[in-house]
């Protein structure tokens, strides 16, 4: 699929696994799907505990500029990044949050799903959430496939985690799988200024 630019936007506190969900999802895409992709982070002198975000640039062109401007998605695993870096959204940016630990969204397309009760579910661990997040992004995103995100995953977490890793990627992909997209609004603009 040729595309100019996607960028997605993952956002946190240190400690729940955003840096290492956004190199995965950067090498799935970039190894594994074949498209240029810049990945750039950032986080706050506290580290674990404060806030982070990383950002994934896809294109099947060069990219000019690493950072993003206007999101195709974002990810948020708590109130206080949603707060911070839920901005520059396409008329279609797709919003995803974690719907134990987000309450308040600043648009209507907005997936919930309860990343990290699915992980302690399906993986044994609340750690896991970053994967388990990681599987609903891929499935929404539509320039990479699950055999992609899964041989990024397999070749990036140690070995004796691969296996409680790839049960949490499955299991956000089976919740964004029965997610209803038909009940999200096509635009965050208001009708009269969506483009036709």
């Amino acid at each position: 699929m040729d595309v100019d630019r996607f960028e997605i936007r993952l956002s946190g506190s240190g400690g729940q696994g955003i840096i290492l969900a956004s190199i995965i999802l950067a090498e799935a895409a970039g190894i594994f799907a074949g498209y240029n992709v810049s990945q750039t982070q950032s986080y706050g002198p506290e580290a674990r505990g404060g806030r982070c975000k990383a950002e994934v640039v896809i294109s099947s062109k060069p990219i000019d500029y690493p950072k993003a401007v206007q999101l195709d998605m974002m990810l948020a695993m708590n109130q206080a990044s949603c707060d911070s870096y839920c901005f520059d959204f396409k008329a279609n940016g797709l919003l995803l949050v974690d719907s134990g630990l987000v309450d308040q969204t600043p648009t209507s397309r907005v997936v919930a799903l309860p990343f990290t009760k699915i992980a302690r579910e399906s993986a044994g661990r609340d750690l896991a959430a970053n994967i388990v997040a990681l599987g609903a992004l891929g499935h929404f995103c539509p320039l990479l496939s699950r055999k992609s995100l899964e041989s990024a995953l397999s070749a990036r977490v140690p070995q004796e985690t691969k296996k409680m890793n790839s049960k949490a990627l499955k299991a956000g992909i089976k919740a964004a799988e029965k997610f209803d997209m038909d009940s999200l609004p096509r635009s965050i603009l208001p009708e009269e200024e969506e483009e036709i």
